[in-house]
C-alpha cells in the first residue's frame, strides 16, 4: 500500500479548491495532528508492522492510550474480560481494528469544539462514514485501510468551515434533511464543499496527492475522469452515514441519492444490506472516544 505515505502533494487548482483555501486564514488556526497520529498513518504503508509495534506507539500518548482502552472495553467489541493494557487490546482486537480506533481517537482529538456543529453527532457520523467506507472498499476491491482513514477525514473540512462561518454551516446542517444533500447545499452557499476543504486540509498536512484528489472528486465522482473508486466509496459511505443519522433505510437512501453511481458500480444492494446489518453501528460508542 502506498496511498498512506505522508509526502508533499501537488494538485491542480480548481474554483472549488480556491474557494476552500479561504477557510485557512484569519481565526481558523490549522489543526495540528499529534506525532503519534502521524506515525499511525505512516504505518499503513508498512506491511511489516506488528501488533506490538502499534501498541507500543499508542502507549507513547497516555491520553490516546486511555481512549483506546475505553473503546476496546465498549459494548461494540463485547470483550469476554476486562482489557487492562494495550497489549491485551492488541490481542483482542487485532492490528487493523486497534490501529483504526487509535487513528479515530487521534484525529478527533486534533480538532477543537466549534460552533454550529454538535461534536458528538459530528464524530459519530465521521466514524460511521469510516466504517462504511471500509466495508464498501472490501466489497468493491478497494484498499480498506485507506478507505477507513479517508472516511474518517471526509467531513473534517466542515470543521474548518465552521471555525470561519459557524452560522452558515449550522444553516446547511438544518436543511440537509436528505442523505447526500450536504454536498449541493454547501456548493450553493460556499462555492465548495466540506470534501474540497478536507482536500485542502490534507494538502496542508502533506497527505499524498492521490488521497487529496479523491477528496476533491467525492462531490460528484461520476463527473470526474479518470474515475476514482475511492471518491465513489466516500460518497456512498457519507450517504449511508446520513441515513443512519436520520434513522432511514440505507439502501433506500442510496437508491434515491445516487442511483447512477450504484448502477455504474453494479452494486448488489441486497448483499450490501446484509453486510451493513452484520457490521452493526460503527459509531455506537463514539462518546468514549471524545472523553
Amino acid at each position: 500500500m502506498t496511498i498512506a505515505r505522508m509526502t508533499p502533494a501537488s494538485s491542480s487548482v480548481t474554483p472549488s479548491s480556491s474557494a476552500a483555501e479561504r477557510f485557512f486564514g484569519g481565526h481558523a488556526a490549522l489543526p495540528v495532528m499529534p506525532e503519534v497520529g502521524r506515525k499511525l498513518l505512516r504505518s499503513l504503508d508498512d506491511d511489516g508492522v506488528s501488533l506490538g509495534q502499534i501498541a507500543e506507539l499508542i502507549g507513547k500518548d497516555s491520553t490516546l492510550a486511555a481512549k483506546v482502552l475505553r473503546l476496546a472495553n465498549s459494548a461494540r467489541y463485547s470483550p469476554s474480560h476486562t482489557i487492562g493494557t494495550l497489549q491485551d487490546a492488541a490481542m483482542a482486537l487485532g492490528l487493523e481494528t486497534l490501529r483504526n480506533l487509535a487513528m479515530a481517537a487521534s484525529i478527533s482529538g486534533s480538532f477543537p469544539v466549534v460552533q454550529g456543529l454538535d461534536r458528538q453527532k459530528f464524530w459519530r457520523h465521521s466514524v460511521r462514514t469510516a466504517g462504511h467506507a471500509r466495508l464498501l472498499a472490501k466489497l468493491l476491491q478497494g484498499d480498506a485501510d485507506t478507505a477507513y482513514l479517508a472516511g474518517l477525514m471526509l467531513r473534517t473540512g466542515q470543521l474548518m468551515m465552521a471555525m470561519t462561518d459557524a452560522t452558515q454551516v449550522a444553516d446547511v446542517e438544518s436543511h440537509a434533511s436528505e442523505p447526500g444533500s450536504r454536498f449541493s447545499l454547501e456548493m450553493s452557499r460556499f462555492g465548495c464543499t466540506h470534501a474540497d476543504v478536507t482536500a485542502a486540509l490534507a494538502a496542508h498536512w502533506h497527505f499524498p496527492a492521490d488521497l487529496i484528489e479523491a477528496f476533491k472528486d467525492t462531490n460528484a465522482p461520476l463527473d470526474v475522469r479518470p474515475f476514482s473508486m475511492l471518491a465513489a466509496i466516500l460518497h456512498l459511505a457519507e450517504v449511508i452515514a446520513d441515513a443512519a443519522d436520520r434513522e432511514l433505510d440505507a439502501i433506500d437512501a442510496l437508491k434515491v441519492a445516487v442511483p447512477e453511481l450504484v448502477e455504474h458500480l453494479h452494486m448488489d444492494l441486497d448483499f450490501l444490506r446484509l453486510r451493513l446489518e452484520g457490521a452493526g453501528d460503527p459509531g455506537q460508542d463514539v462518546e468514549l472516544m471524545l472523553k
